[in-house]
């Protein structure tokens, strides 16, 4: 085998490199930075990323197999796409923009809870060792990076704090925090009473839909709860294209750029996560899990199962509920608009015609 560094402390997976010159945005100090020759840097890099690379070599020379893509063609544009919503912002009407923006960087912030994802002894789950690979450093320093680049750690901003500042660099502090919440309820991403789910809830919810009964609970919602990471962050990569496009157009938007700036960096910083899911699901995907029984699992069956639900998910009832829940917000922008009809013909004009009704 190589010579490859195959161990790693969580200090080195959540070390930045030296930076030149810090990212401010609305005034908060964000994480990343600037080299000495203004080229932005993602936070917790420094060997995060040779590390992902190494496990990835190293899986390859072992196994013989390639590490699981990452389907990004598959998911479908942005919707409103950027042609829509440039329409819409010529007309002046900003809020369904706006709240795009914020449930972007609320979503973000949930990143977090891949903190609270954890396992008892993973070893134990597997035939096969698991030595040396991001599998074995998920607990040890990974979850807590991504957690870290979504929500921020200490003084320093995370990716929802970034989407936040684009959207009021953009639009000048478009909404109040009362206004936010209000926001978030009428989408949906938030609930009414703004409680969270209990433990218990979460567990119950788990095992209405467990597919392996004989491997660990924990284990089997880690996998699930990392497939649907992996697919949230590859959608996000459309994402990154519509807000760049939009935010960039200086007659439509304010900022000189700097909202589209911000995106940018926020789009170099999920490439890790991206890599980081693909290799750890490869390796669960080429070894053997052991049930609680001592049955056995292959790992194809158990990774592909849970990948394939989580693939019609996303692109069936998820896509739906996305599409309507941005459609909502349009009709809610244009309520008491006297032009409602007429904005809403030129806005379907622009967009998927299998998406043309949904505007109604």
């Amino acid at each position: 085998m190589s010579n490859l560094q195959l161990h790693w402390t969580a200090s080195e997976l959540l070390a930045t490199d030296d930076l030149a010159e810090p990212v401010f945005a609305g005034g908060v100090r964000c994480h990343g930075g600037f080299d000495a020759g203004g080229t932005y840097v993602s936070p917790r890099t420094k060997y995060r990323v040779p590390a992902i690379e190494a496990w990835q070599a190293s899986h390859r020379e072992t196994f013989g197999t390639e590490i699981l893509d990452a389907p990004i063609a598959l998911w479908p544009e942005v919707y409103p796409n950027v042609a829509q919503t440039k329409y819409l912002l010529r007309e002046g009407v900003a809020d369904p923009t706006i709240g795009a923006l914020t449930r972007i960087g609320t979503v973000e912030g949930f990143g977090s809870m891949i903190r609270g994802v954890t396992v008892d002894n993973i070893q134990r789950h597997f035939a096969e060792s698991i030595d040396g690979t991001a599998l074995e450093h998920l607990q040890r320093g990974l979850f807590e990076a991504h957690a870290r680049d979504e929500a921020g750690f200490d003084d320093e901003a995370g990716h929802d704090h970034m989407w936040f500042a684009a959207r009021d660099i953009a639009f000048e502090n478009p909404v109040s925090e009362d206004m936010t919440q209000t926001m978030l309820v009428r989408m949906g991403i938030v609930p009414a009473d703004g409680k969270p789910l209990t433990p218990e809830e979460i567990r119950r919810n788990a095992e209405a839909v467990r597919r392996f009964p004989d491997v660990d609970l924990a284990l089997e919602m880690m996998v699930r709860r990392m497939v649907s990471l992996l697919f949230i962050e590859v959608s996000a990569f459309h994402t990154f294209a519509w807000a760049e496009e939009v935010l960039s157009d200086t007659d439509l938007v304010a900022g000189d750029g700097r909202a589209a700036d911000l995106v940018r960096y926020i789009r170099a910083d999920e490439t890790p996560h991206v890599n980081y899911l693909r290799t750890a699901l490869t390796e669960m995907r080429d070894r053997t899990f052991v049930g609680e029984n001592g049955k056995r699992v292959p790992g194809a069956e158990l990774v592909g199962t849970l990948w394939d639900a989580a693939l019609e998910l996303s692109l069936g009832a998820n896509r739906e509920n996305f599409v309507r829940t941005a459609t909502t917000e349009v009709e809610h922008a244009l309520a008491a608009n006297p032009r409602r009809d007429q904005l809403l013909e030129g806005f379907r004009a622009l967009g998927d015609p299998q998406l043309a009704g949904t505007a109604s």
